[in-house]
């Protein structure tokens, strides 16, 4: 475990209340075999079988134990929430004081570090990204305050697309006197290797991924974390007791062990992602089609307003982030079938 002898630990970072308080034990963290064939009379349940009459396992042990096997970490050093979202906002309260400690976030990224920022109560510290969409490194550690704990990092980001170039992030999460929060939701995406493979050469390193994306389940609210056990300790002291249902705990394992069907849907989308990008580079309202490891391309056109509406009238909706940092004139598209794809590049072509 690295830990460079002037930062602070884990320990030093936490809220002191966190470190102190004593979690809520639920009726099925007392008893855990609760798959047995018992008569439970412990968690004031309906006895009457509806199928989800009984609380889901609240450690969602079964899930864990796949997703350990498959990442190759182990499953203390995995904490599931209500889509990544909940992870976050979790994070944010073991490590930052309402009204005293701040975070750094790299804009153009994703907006909810910022929302979750105000929504405690944090100073949100912004240093923003190169014109190329990269850290640059010495302003975000020049940025760092004592009462900075977090830094998040969104790679591949959102709403560019690129991956950050790996030595930066590794320089980041050697110097930063914090932890540092790497959103990989988009990591399904790319050729380059995760962050969760180091999470045990860093005591300050936090990966959070998603079934949103490349599982596509969005609608079932599922978003992880891995880190060092004993920020998943934290974490798990104040995350509600039954925070993962037991219909998304049963949907997300059969889809996570389907891992054929898994790779064969990610290789289609990068495949149509190519071809996608290849094709609106031939488009003359789009001026610069710009690299992308994720599901989506950002685009410069002509006049983003203009066609984003136009787009609308013909029934097809993107994403305008024309108010975003160093995104003047652009649109979002998500990658999807090959059928959409052809209608969003004839209809680009007709516009």
């Amino acid at each position: 475990m690295s830990q460079v002898d002037n930062k602070r630990t884990v320990q030093q970072l936490a809220r002191p209340n966190v470190l102190a308080m004593k979690p809520y034990s639920s009726a099925r963290d007392e008893f855990k075999e609760f798959d047995k064939e018992m008569v439970f009379l412990d968690a004031n349940e309906n006895p009457n079988n509806t199928q989800v009459n009984r609380y889901p396992d609240p450690q969602q042990r079964s899930l864990k134990e796949l997703l350990a096997s498959q990442k190759g970490v182990k499953t203390e050093e995995i904490l599931l929430g209500n889509g990544s979202d909940e992870v976050l906002d979790l994070i944010f309260r073991v490590f930052c004081e309402p009204g005293k400690d701040s975070v750094i976030i790299v804009p153009p990224t994703y907006g909810m570090y910022k929302v979750l920022a105000e929504t405690n109560d944090i100073a949100c510290l912004e240093v923003p990204l190169t014109r190329d969409f990269q850290l640059d490194v010495s302003e975000i550690l020049a940025a760092q305050t004592a009462e900075t704990k977090l830094l998040f990092i969104c790679s591949p980001n959102n709403p560019s697309g690129n991956t950050m170039q790996g030595e930066a992030v590794r320089e980041l999460i050697e110097k930063f006197d914090g932890i540092v929060v790497i959103d990989e939701a988009y990591i399904d995406f790319t050729e380059g290797s995760s962050w969760t493979k180091r999470i045990n050469s860093y005591d300050n390193l936090i990966v959070t991924q998603t079934l949103s994306k490349a599982y596509g389940m969005a609608g079932i609210r599922l978003g992880s974390c891995y880190a060092f056990s004993e920020i998943i300790a934290l974490l798990n002291k104040i995350k509600p007791p039954y925070n993962i249902n037991t219909l998304t705990q049963i949907y997300a394992y059969e889809r996570i062990v389907d891992n054929e069907r898994f790779t064969e849907e990610v290789q289609t989308i990068i495949s149509e992602r190519e071809r996608l990008k290849n094709a609106l580079k031939e488009v003359a309202i789009v001026k610069q089609v710009f690299p992308s490891d994720a599901n989506f391309l950002l685009i410069r056109v002509d006049d983003a307003q203009q066609r984003y509406t136009q787009l609308i009238d013909i029934g097809m909706v993107v994403r305008n982030r024309s108010t975003q940092l160093h995104c003047e004139n652009t649109l979002r598209i998500t990658v999807g079938t090959p059928e959409e794809n052809n209608l969003i590049i004839n209809a680009l072509k007709q516009l």
